[in-house]
């Protein structure tokens, strides 16, 4: 068992790249955010999208998401992945770092993304995401299981509400605004080259939402609905328009129920 060489925490040494963990964004020098003040400060600091997913990566602001992730990362691992290091940390956004659309999910799922360090990796959820974002021309392959597995993405980058893995996939609200100061500066970072945001699920279309109020933007009243194929736009202070459109999560429950579609999916991330 290692330290992490800035939070301290106890996880097995990552295997070989191209199996386990992605590149640490982190290094020695990266603060790490206790509170949400700090959250805020840090996030506004920051001047471009290494330097934030550095931050992001080792936030320790929320009690119960760090108890959460670090918990399952030690302890309640699926059996399937029992052999294999996790991630235990906050998961940074992935893709282009001058996309021109950005991706909004809910959370990292606990065996996804908590254990490769990448979005929507390891898990149904990201096999559905990713297959999609490859028929439509954003991703290099249709597959993603690991965070060394060569997958790009192309015009794309994708963040979340919530950055840990919470509880049955349920964060608080205290959570949520708390990480929303990440998802403001990732919106901020982007908005100069931004054309449109794609919300997966409800959370990820209130946060969309919230940060675009929080960053000055025009937001629609009342507030826009959400809905499978929704769409607003939305405009910063320079004027510049952006789209926002929503799609049902590409979660298990939706995906094998049919609620959610490829043919849905590909419907709505065709309008991006």
């Amino acid at each position: 068992m290692d330290p992490h060489p800035i939070t301290g925490q106890l996880f097995p040494s990552p295997v070989p790249p191209g199996t386990g963990w992605p590149a640490d964004p982190a290094d020695a020098d990266t603060p790490v955010a206790h509170t949400e003040q700090e959250v805020r400060r840090l996030a506004k600091e920051v001047s471009g999208i290494p330097e934030l997913d550095a931050r992001v990566s080792v936030c320790r602001s929320c009690p119960r998401l760090v108890a959460w992730r670090e918990s399952v990362a030690t302890q309640g691992r699926r059996a399937a992945f029992a052999d294999q290091p996790y991630w235990g940390r906050p998961g940074p956004s992935f893709g282009d770092p001058d996309a021109s659309v950005l991706i909004v999910g809910l959370a990292p799922a606990a065996n996804g993304t908590n254990r490769t360090g990448r979005m929507f990796t390891g898990d149904r959820s990201g096999d559905w995401l990713y297959a999609a974002l490859f028929r439509a021309g954003y991703a290099s392959q249709p597959l993603s299981w690991a965070s060394g597995d060569g997958l790009e993405l192309r015009d794309v980058r994708i963040v979340a509400a919530v950055r840990c893995a919470p509880p049955a996939n349920k964060p608080t609200t205290d959570e949520k605004r708390t990480c929303g100061h990440w998802l403001d500066r990732d919106v901020e970072l982007a908005a100069p080259g931004l054309r449109s945001m794609l919300a997966l699920g409800s959370i990820g279309w209130d946060a969309a939402l919230g940060a675009a109020r929080r960053l000055g933007w025009q937001v629609p009243r009342p507030k826009p609905r959400f809905g499978h194929g929704a769409e607003t736009l939305l405009h910063t202070p320079e004027g510049h328009a952006v789209r926002l459109l929503g799609s049902y999560h590409v979660s298990q429950q939706n995906t094998f129920t049919g609620k959610l579609t490829e043919a849905m999916l590909d419907a709505v991330i065709a309008r991006l």
